[in-house]
């Protein structure tokens, strides 16, 4: 197992955001901080403080443990409104790929390194936590990356895989061949081929202390590492440590950031989707009334959730014959069994096992 215990940014409020006609209000972030506070996230992502008034409405308006970044361009009024904000963390950023260098800057290698120097050293002097973050990072040379890092000081250096590119197998790679202690850097995916999580599990495994997750993937494009998917299967891989948060307050907290943002997600999403606990299958039914491991790669009550199981149409003898035993009825007929199919298959709609132990019960 990696050594590493991951640290997390949150980037939902900011992230979400930058979806097409995608807003927050303040008083939605402030009560999302609060619910990623609560849940035990590191750093939360508030925003652009260049871009308005918001971030600085935000960080006045809650009270919390987790630390606030606001993200600052490398140019000197960037930084001053990440202070003016009252943000906790600027997260300084530029482009380092040659191709985002060159088109979004217009600026060769040296004149960057020195861009960014000048900015994450007058960031430093403010006295607020410091991080850098290389926007398309993951296509930039690695020699380039480690002999921009060695020429900066900031708590973490994030290498952003801007575009969504990468897959673990490159991950991967890319990592060995760079020389920076991975302790002081951070990781940045989106989801466009739709390995973000395994991508960010990757990074991890080779020490990266800080990972950048958002509540349900959402974020730009595809979106990013979504915060339960990274926990969970952290927790249940036992391949690289958990972040250090109370597991059983993740779908709650989680849950309760997607209410305040007033977001929502599919009935299938992994670990939040309203249908990924619940169960009908008669086949699946009938194992799991006896050991739900059967057919769940986990517990979901050690996540703060809870599953759901169906009896109806689909059911068979073998999930009957099992009901009526926890009804009550040690070795049930082969008549009674066949009267319980009969009657749950009349059903216009599955019912949940309590409502199933009832018919049992008054058959």
């Amino acid at each position: 197992m990696a050594a590493t215990v991951p640290v997390l940014l949150d980037v939902t409020c900011r992230e979400g955001e930058q979806r097409p006609g995608a807003s927050y209000t303040t008083g939605q972030k402030a009560a999302a901080v609060r619910a990623l506070d609560d849940l035990g996230v590191d750093y939360v992502q508030v925003g652009f403080p260049i871009a308005g008034a918001q971030t600085g409405e935000v960080c006045d308006a809650v009270d919390v443990e987790t630390k606030l970044t606001g993200i600052a361009r490398a140019v000197p009024k960037d930084v001053e409104a990440a202070v003016d904000a009252g943000v906790d963390v600027i997260d300084v950023f530029a482009p380092t790929s040659e191709r985002q260098r060159t088109e979004l800057l217009g600026k060769d290698a040296d004149e960057l390194r020195s861009l960014v120097g000048e900015t994450v050293d007058s960031a430093t002097e403010t006295g607020l936590e410091v991080h850098f973050t290389a926007m398309d990072g993951f296509r930039t040379d690695p020699a380039f990356l480690d002999n921009l890092f060695d020429s900066i000081d900031a708590t973490y250096l994030t290498i952003a895989d801007t575009v969504g590119s990468k897959t673990p197998f490159e991950v991967s790679s890319f990592l060995h061949d760079l020389d920076t202690d991975p302790t002081r850097l951070g990781v940045h995916f989106h989801d466009d081929l739709g390995v973000a999580t395994a991508n960010a599990l990757t990074a991890v495994a080779h020490d990266v202390q800080k990972v950048d997750v958002s509540v349900a993937g959402i974020g730009e494009r595809a979106g990013n590492v979504p915060v339960e998917e990274f926990v969970v299967a952290a927790e249940t891989s036992r391949a690289v440590n958990r972040p250090a948060l109370d597991p059983s307050t993740l779908i709650p907290r989680a849950s309760d950031v997607l209410t305040a943002l007033d977001e929502s997600v599919p009935a299938e999403k992994s670990v939040l989707g309203a249908d990924v606990f619940s169960h009908e299958s008669g086949l699946h039914t009938a194992a799991m009334l006896d050991d739900p491991a059967t057919f769940e790669p986990f517990d979901p009550a050690v996540f703060g959730g809870s599953r759901t199981l169906y009896f109806g149409p689909q059911s068979g003898t073998g999930a009957a014959r099992r009901l009526l035993e926890r009804a009550g009825d040690d070795d049930p007929d082969e008549s009674r069994v066949a009267a319980l199919v009969e009657t749950l298959r009349s059903l216009d709609e599955p019912v949940p096992t309590d409502e199933a132990l009832d018919i049992a019960r008054w058959l």
